[in-house]
């Protein structure tokens, strides 16, 4: 089987398809309420059709012990089938850390975790896994879980796995038989600029395994706390905390050494995507020795205290991720085709702010990321026209998804930018005068999706319990105010012909703004009270007190 690509600019274009999205953001609050639930929970949540499963990285008492750096080799009985037949082509094991094996088993072989499960397969909705710290690790063996029982499904979901701080889970041939099986591209892996934990098992764990039970106990019991109270429990002192520091730095090091030269094989070794964030920004790679080098060089810039520190940091980090990922020009992003010059540019994004910070300057950053954000889907569109993407790119669920929601999220800020700068004085209507071309091929790729896992989803008709967070038309409000010159018309057409046909568009609204209400398809931002859409109904009820609107 041919091996997935690894280069730096599809890393790129997946850190823009999440800057798009709230799949970030919406992963990292179920892993905050997991981590609430303590020791070994999870939780599942559901927002605009897609399923979220939840891992808590808190681990209490002798949980702790089996995190130590052992690994044992993943056994053909199953549960891993696709990793175990298409490992290593030179015969090694697929190999994981045993205690982080062990955790995912106690918590898969428990009834309510596999009712849970039966209940996501049997809706076919998108799957996205995510946790935080040991949580992330166990996120990532649900994951290849679950990927590997949907290989005997002909129309699986699509599934997603989003890690905050994660410690590593397994071998190179670990790695090579994600890649082999086309999987890498299914994670994300979250990591703080000098967070210790996604770096602690390049380094043998035996030697440091106090500092290390102490470190975890500290911050898992911050993790559990509500209010998120540091400092709980046991604390390093400063000297150990440096002893830490050093130890981890030194094998990272030897790591980097260890991949440029092929001296001998690394115990972990990272696999899929790994988003590198700061509070400047955040850049997303890739390529193995690059994501490496990364984990050391921004490690060695950091301090005994911070790489504790920021294991507790990842909320205040993606809240920025969406708006400051997209900070670099493109003519940047796409000359840069090796792995060496990847790494320079992560290293400037992350350690520089490009795009100034500011509360004056919110308007110019919305401004900014909706222009971006248009580049970016223009150019994968011309990429898709020209054959430099698989053919079937734009029928593949997480891409389909990922531009219906940008598509959601930002067409109604194009629409009133267009009435609000009166556009439509000049060029006419928005819906046929002034749509962008991408958002008419973004409609055509959502039209002809595989709607076969949504019969039970929220896009399906009537099956909303609540008001969708985000109008499920982003056409909605360009329909609004095509009705309101018709309402203005109706107060001063005299001519019965025009009138009838003023009526009968007016009414075309009618039925259709009522379905989308009935529905719930609309966010509770339409019916407000001074809402575009409720100011035109109240308008209507004073022109007719015969016309049910």
């Amino acid at each position: 089987m041919d091996q997935e690509p690894s280069s730096f600019e599809t890393s790129e274009m997946l850190g823009r398809f999440l800057a798009s999205t709230h799949l970030v953001p919406e992963s990292w609050k179920v892993c905050a309420r997991a981590n609430v639930m303590g020791n070994g929970g999870f939780m599942c949540d559901e927002v605009d059709g897609v399923v979220y499963v939840g891992f808590s990285g808190v681990v209490m008492g002798d949980g702790l012990d089996l995190f130590c750096g052992k690994m044992v080799g993943l056994s053909d009985d199953g549960v891993f089938h696709g990793l175990v037949k298409n490992g290593d082509d030179d015969g090694d094991l697929v190999m994981v850390d045993a205690g982080l094996l062990r955790l995912f088993f106690s918590l898969l072989n428990t009834p309510v975790f596999q009712n849970q499960m039966f209940e996501i397969k049997k809706k076919q909705k998108p799957v996205v896994f995510t946790g935080h710290s040991i949580g992330g690790a166990i996120a990532a063996l649900a994951s290849l879980w679950l990927l590997s029982y949907l290989q005997s499904i002909s129309s699986p979901p699509s599934v997603l796995c989003f890690t905050f701080g994660s410690p590593l889970i397994g071998n190179e041939s670990l790695s090579r038989a994600i890649q082999q099986q086309r999987w890498s591209g299914n994670f994300c892996h979250i990591v703080s600029k000098h967070d210790i934990i996604p770096r602690l098992l390049f380094a043998p764990v035996a030697p440091i395994i106090t500092h290390v039970h102490t470190l975890l106990k500290s911050c898992h019991l911050t993790m559990n706390s509500p209010f998120f109270i540091r400092d709980l429990g046991p604390q390093l002192t400063e000297h150990e905390k440096n002893e830490l520091f050093q130890f981890v730095l030194h094998y990272l090091e030897v790591a980097i050494r260890s991949l440029e030269v092929g001296t001998r094989s690394l115990p972990f070794v990272p696999f899929g995507n790994f988003m590198f964030c700061s509070s400047d920004g955040a850049v997303c790679i890739e390529d193995t020795k690059a994501i490496v080098r990364m984990l050391c060089l921004m490690f060695a810039s950091g301090s005994p205290s911070s790489c504790i520190d920021d294991h507790l940091e990842y909320e205040s980090y993606v809240e920025k991720i969406s708006l400051q990922y997209l900070k670099r020009d493109d003519e940047e992003l796409y000359e840069s085709n090796t792995y060496e010059a990847g790494v320079t540019l992560a290293s400037q994004s992350v350690s520089s702010g490009h795009l100034r910070n500011g509360a004056s300057r919110r308007n110019f950053k919305v401004y900014l990321n909706r222009e971006k954000l248009g580049k970016f889907w223009d150019n994968v569109i011309d990429m898709l026209e020209k054959n430099q993407l698989p053919h079937d790119f734009h029928k593949r669920a997480k891409w389909v998804y990922a531009s219906h929601s940008y598509q959601l999220l930002v067409e109604p800020l194009d629409i009133a930018e267009y009435y609000r700068s009166d556009a439509h004085r000049i060029k006419g209507h928005y819906l046929k005068d002034g749509r962008e071309k991408r958002y008419k091929i973004l409609d055509k790729w959502w039209r002809e999706r595989d709607i076969s896992g949504e019969n039970d989803n929220n896009y399906n008709s009537g099956r909303r319990s609540k008001f969708a967070s985000l109008t499920q038309d982003s056409c909605f409000w360009a329909k609004v105010e095509e009705a309101r010159e018709c309402v203005e018309n109706v107060k001063n057409e005299r001519d019965p012909l025009r009138l009838s046909v003023l009526w009968t568009s007016i009414e075309k609204f009618n039925q259709y703004s009522r379905g989308m209400i009935e529905r719930k398809e609309v966010s509770t931002d339409v019916l407000a009270k001074n809402s575009s859409y409720m100011v035109l109904v109240e308008e209507l009820r004073g022109l007719t007190n015969t016309w049910c609107f």
